[in-house]
């Protein structure tokens, strides 16, 4: 783990770190106190630094929201380590490799998209990408702030493809969370075989809570088809709803960060309220 830099962002106490593991970067915040949560999130560009951000220097302002439904809650705000996707001029199909639910679309889940090929489909590590958050990046990062969190208060939070990404984490790693909070997972890459794969391998009921929503508006919209199903194989695998699985749809909301930022309160009181 090799420090960037250290910066702060307006609302939240402290600093937040900013390092590279092999090449990969990583945005992280350990709050004052006690901390007994830790939430790990996809697409860490547009988690904490309007500088790096996709949208005109929009963020998902997750510490801000941690700390205030933390303080709602009466507990210490959780960790949150944001890791960065790879897309760069170089790499310009590195978010959907990194994000990519790897295995299934290697074996029977037909890509939606016309200008991928199969060749493509050899370049996706997005089984990689999860092993290097779970078996290097969180491992290093808390042993080195001597930090104990069980993995019952443990969650991944993502949204598009990082949505997918975390309800594939589910199923590959599912040991190391038990809270999986997908926001507009674009079920459209994959269509109806992808919900079907990512719900027949998560795990039973019991085990894990499970967040999805979706908006009405923009990429959003043509998710309505597809989550309904997830829904319904979702009540039919014996998840209840309002207990460890919530299904939301947010009229008017949209495929972007200040979107998704607008009801990430509701989140993570579903996450955080035990």
């Amino acid at each position: 783990m090799e420090l960037i830099k250290r910066y702060q962002v307006r609302g939240v106490p402290g600093e937040v770190n900013r390092v590279q593991f092999d090449g990969r970067t990583v945005d992280f915040w350990i709050p004052r106190g006690d901390t007994q949560h830790l939430l790990i999130a996809h697409d860490g560009q547009n988690v904490f630094d309007g500088k790096t951000s996709t949208h005109r220097r929009s963020t998902w302002e997750m510490a801000q929201t941690a700390i205030r439904v933390s303080e709602h809650l009466g507990i210490t705000p959780p960790a949150i380590i944001a890791v960065f996707h790879s897309s760069s001029k170089q790499d310009q199909h590195g978010r959907g490799n990194d994000l990519s639910p790897q295995r299934f679309f290697q074996e029977d889940v037909v890509v939606n998209s016309a200008n991928v090929v199969k060749a493509d489909l050899a370049q996706l590590r997005g089984d990689q990408y999860l092993n290097m958050i779970f078996d290097q990046i969180v491992p290093e990062i808390l042993s080195a702030y001597e930090l104990e969190i069980p993995v019952s208060n443990r969650a991944m939070i993502g949204s598009s493809m990082g949505a997918l990404s975390t309800l594939y984490a589910g199923i590959q790693r599912p040991d190391q969370m038990s809270a999986l909070l997908a926001l507009s997972p674009h079920w459209t890459i994959g269509g109806n075989r992808l919900v079907e794969r990512t719900i027949e391998e998560l795990p039973s009921p019991g085990t894990h809570k499970i967040w999805m929503s979706r908006g009405t508006k923009s990429l959003d919209a043509d998710y309505k088809p597809f989550q309904e199903y997830a829904d319904r194989l979702m009540k039919e695998k014996g998840y209840r709803i309002g207990h460890d699985f919530v299904t939301k749809v947010y009229e008017k909301s949209s495929h972007n960060e200040r979107s998704w930022a607008s009801y990430l309160d509701q989140v993570m009181k579903f996450w955080l309220n035990n």
